[in-house]
C-alpha cells in the first residue's frame, strides 16, 4: 500500500515538472486582457480573453467580452503563433504572441473580430501585458 502511494506522488510531482502556465495582465483604463500560455511538454496552449467597458473616448459603444485559445507554436526564439478557426465562418483568428522576461505583446489578425466584437481586441497596441508571478 505505501509502495503504490509513493509512486502515485512521485508520478504527480514528475507530471507536473513537465507542466508550466504563465499569466499576463493589461489593465487600460476599463479594458482588460489577459493571457494564459500553458506548456505541457511540447504542447503550447494559448488562451486570452477580453473585458471591455467603454472608455471616455468610447462612449456610446457597448462594453464587450471576448475569448479564444488554442494550440500554438514556436515561430522564433521568443515569439508564438496561434490559429483559432472560426465556427461561424471560414476565416482564423491568428494571434502572435511576442514574449520578454516581464511580460507579453500581442498582436491579432483581422478575422479575430468573430471572437472578440465590437470595441474588444486581443491586440495590445504596442503595449506590454504584465506578467504575474
Amino acid at each position: 500500500m505505501k509502495k503504490s502511494l509513493f509512486l502515485t506522488a512521485v508520478m504527480l510531482v514528475s507530471g507536473s515538472a513537465l507542466a508550466a502556465t504563465d499569466h499576463y495582465v493589461l489593465r487600460d483604463g476599463n479594458h482588460v486582457q489577459h493571457l494564459k500560455i500553458t506548456t505541457i511538454k511540447d504542447d503550447i496552449t494559448v488562451s486570452a480573453d477580453v473585458d471591455f467597458e467603454p472608455n471616455d473616448a468610447e462612449a456610446g459603444r457597448e462594453a464587450c467580452v471576448g475569448e479564444v485559445s488554442g494550440e500554438a507554436k514556436v515561430v522564433a526564439e521568443n515569439e508564438l503563433v496561434m490559429k483559432k478557426r472560426s465556427e461561424s465562418e471560414a476565416t482564423f483568428c491568428e494571434l502572435k504572441v511576442h514574449l520578454s522576461p516581464t511580460g507579453a505583446k500581442v498582436e491579432q489578425s483581422k478575422d479575430c473580430d468573430n471572437f472578440a466584437p465590437g470595441i474588444c481586441r486581443f491586440a495590445t497596441d504596442g503595449k506590454e501585458m504584465v506578467k504575474v508571478k
